[in-house]
């Protein structure tokens, strides 16, 4: 392992990472989010204002055939992620941080499918109601990992087409909100920039005052797109596939990785099956 690799580590789940066997198919600054002085909930979530967001439609088969929790029989896998949210949320409640953007080095990490199923781990806190939303805007992939089929997105909200009630598709036992998008952004940068987005944002927060939002972003080194959306997350979870990242592509992200709080390191493919993260 490289020094660069350990330096992250060490930021991110004390000495080590979190191993998750499970593989994927191949396949301005504004106050919303960045409150640090909000808890994360300790009491029962208030779903009252969740109601009002609709049931989402999926296809259990194709969470199966794509690994999606808990779709898949796979207990080792289910204890990982059950595992990762227990740390997560250790750290989220001792950072005072409720807002977590999900990345790769590139493409092909299993971003994607660790944002959902960490989503759906939270979601069965009692504690907690969860956001899922899919800003991974130049190939947006959430909603085909569950099998989803919607009428808006977060494509029609930034464009002025949709509010927010009209993009939230609520996913078991009520207490995960997913917000997908169908429409790819050739300038997705500026979109996450956008004062909609910060509209947006906004709207999260006034919603469901108690809650943790997890972005799945783009690949770290794929764009600037993270970079771009720092200012609006308070943590990161860095996705690694095993025997994946190189030297090379680690000391690319040490820059990227050093303006950001880091939340952990998921090794995502390993080798080792043994389902516990170690320190």
């Amino acid at each position: 392992m490289s020094t660069t690799m350990e330096d992250a580590i060490r930021r991110g789940f004390g000495n080590g990472v979190d191993r998750v066997g499970a593989e994927r198919p191949n396949a301005i600054e504004s106050s919303t989010l960045r409150q640090r002085s909000r808890r994360v909930a300790t009491a029962p979530a208030d779903l009252t204002q969740a109601r009002r967001f609709h049931s989402a439609n999926v296809d259990v088969r194709a969470m199966e055939r794509m690994c999606v929790l808990p779709a898949v029989s796979d207990t080792a896998a289910l204890r990982a992620f059950k595992i990762l949210r227990t740390r997560v949320l250790r750290r989220l409640d001792m950072h005072k941080w409720s807002s977590i953007a999900v990345s790769g080095m590139s493409v092909g990490e299993g971003k994607t499918l660790t944002a959902i199923n960490l989503a759906l781990a939270l979601s069965q806190d009692v504690n907690t109601f969860v956001f899922l939303v899919d800003l991974d805007l130049q190939r947006p992939q959430v909603a085909n990992y569950l099998g989803m089929s919607f009428e808006k997105g977060l494509s029609d909200y930034l464009l002025g087409k949709a509010e927010l009630d009209d993009i939230v598709y609520k996913l078991q036992s009520e207490r995960l909100g997913v917000i997908p998008n169908a429409r790819a952004f050739q300038h997705s940068s500026e979109f996450l920039n956008s004062p909609r987005m910060g509209e947006f944002l906004g709207s999260l927060e006034r919603e469901m005052p108690r809650r943790i939002v997890i972005f799945d972003m783009p690949p770290l080194l794929a764009s600037d797109d993270v970079l771009a959306f720092a200012p609006q997350f308070d943590s990161l979870l860095l996705v690694v596939s095993e025997g994946k990242s190189g030297r090379a592509m680690l000391k690319g992200a040490k820059e990227v990785l050093s303006e950001m709080n880091l939340l952990g390191v998921v090794l995502n493919r390993s080798k080792e099956r043994n389902e516990s993260a170690y320190y």
